[in-house]
């Protein structure tokens, strides 16, 4: 496996310190592997790079599964994997769709590696859709979050039904307490810390208070987001209903946002996600779902609209700005009758919104706007075939052309703004590779 090609692939240069650590305990020792390292700080490709070095891609075999706390880390280090182009094949299996589709998936595929949530796991564990003898690594993602007490029965359960399991990684961006026994860490194992010492949040992050006269902080939010321009931000709120009440408001106010809980339907969390990761949608309004896993570069800005319930949860959301060497912002809005939690360290600064509230500032619009085409990877279309179509029959430039995924069935393509009814109207009733498809917004 030539790992040179795939940083080039990838566009990186070099591996970071803790990813040189992570590649030499996991290739170069037999034991098991615990990676304390912050958040953006590369976890994901810190244990796929060398673990793609031990597996075999000639097999038909599952040779290891990726255990994580939910479908969106799932998907995306699947996603990681296949752009690497190693020539191992993969999926996600998660909750929230039916498990006879993953089934046929796997069959299909036949991937050596899995992707998945524990419950979806032990489901297709019991019921053979996966083998469970050739499994020899297994990697907990998050594995504090993992083992919290709603995992603790259904990770027991997965452990104990992989007889032939050899080595085990753990990764977290927060010291857990312990590792619970049914683990079974081998004593030989090897723990790679790289969690600053007394630093909650990196140190290119700035902290600010904003207060709010009114208690209800609706107006003092709006004003926040107008100071910002067009810049990334996500709003994090502990309710879902806060969550779509504010969401509302602002897209009421001219805002584009993306919304983003866990009671939406799948699809719908998908395409809220893409069109906040493509820059579709300059505000994620979000619970603390969107404060794990989610791997999206250059957000310049979080907001603790409702005040963290933990400094863990706290240490999470930031963990959401200032990804690799970039800098970020995180704001607290308070109103008369709060405060900035105790466990929050560092020099917080007073942020002054613009006075008077408003003048000259305008919503700025996102820069992209999300088409839907109706046709995938099933129908052999690639990255270069969206291309050419939008271009051919779109009418636009490779410049005004953003971030495309190609999935099975269908595809997510970004395209300028301002190009947007130019695409529709063009491509209607168009057919690409001979095939008559739909192109819409997502909206």
């Amino acid at each position: 496996m030539d790992i040179q090609k795939i940083l080039t692939k990838l566009r990186i240069t070099e591996l970071n310190e803790m990813q040189q650590h992570a590649a030499e305990a996991i290739t170069g020792t037999d034991g098991d592997v615990v990676l304390l390292s912050p958040t953006g700080s590369g976890k994901t490709l810190a244990y796929l790079l060398p673990l793609v070095q031990l597996l075999d891609s000639t097999s038909d075999d599952v040779q290891a599964i990726v255990i994580t706390p939910g479908r969106e880390l799932a998907l995306q280090s699947d996603t990681v994997l296949k752009s690497m182009g190693c020539g191992l094949r993969s999926t996600a299996c998660y909750g929230g769709r039916a498990a006879m589709d993953e089934h046929k998936v796997l069959k299909e595929i036949r991937p050596q590696i899995v992707f998945g949530t524990p419950g979806r796991l032990n489901d297709h564990l019991d019921k053979e859709n996966l083998s469970r003898y050739q499994i020899r690594y297994m990697i907990i993602d998050e594995f504090d979050k993992c083992l919290e007490m709603g995992f603790q029965s259904e990770m027991q359960k997965l452990i104990k039904s992989l007889p032939g399991l050899q080595r085990r990684i753990l990764l977290s961006a927060t010291n857990a307490e312990q590792i619970p026994q049914f683990v079974n860490m081998a004593r030989k194992g090897t723990l790679i810390d790289f969690l600053p010492e007394d630093e909650q949040t990196s140190e290119r992050v700035t902290l600010y208070e904003v207060h709010s006269p009114q208690k209800d902080k609706l107006d003092t939010l709006r004003q926040l987001l107008l100071s910002f321009g067009d810049e990334s931000s996500i709003v994090f709120l502990n309710y879902r209903e806060s969550v779509e009440r504010v969401n509302s408001y602002l897209v009421e106010q001219g805002f584009t946002t993306s919304c983003f809980h866990g009671g939406l339907e799948q699809r719908q969390r998908e395409d809220q996600l893409y069109r906040f990761s493509n820059g579709s949608a300059n505000v994620l309004v979000a619970t603390d779902l969107a404060s794990r896993g989610l791997d999206i570069p250059n957000i310049q800005n979080i907001i603790h609209y409702h005040l963290p319930e933990s400094q863990e949860g706290y240490i999470h959301r930031v963990g959401r700005t200032a990804r690799w060497d970039a800098t970020g912002h995180t704001f607290f809005i308070l109103n008369s009758q709060e405060h900035i939690p105790d466990y929050v360290e560092g020099n917080i600064e007073k942020y002054l919104l613009p006075s008077p509230v408003g003048e000259g500032l305008g919503v700025r619009p996102p820069r992209m706007k999300t088409l839907y085409i109706g046709k995938g990877k099933k129908d052999k279309l690639s990255k270069g075939d969206i291309v050419g179509f939008l271009c051919k029959k779109g009418g636009l430039t490779a410049d005004e052309i953003g971030r495309i995924d190609v999935k099975d069935r269908y595809t997510y393509a970004a395209v300028k703004r301002e190009k947007l009814q130019q695409v529709l109207r063009l491509t209607h009733g168009e057919k690409i590779k001979g095939i008559k498809t739909l192109v819409e917004e997502v909206r």
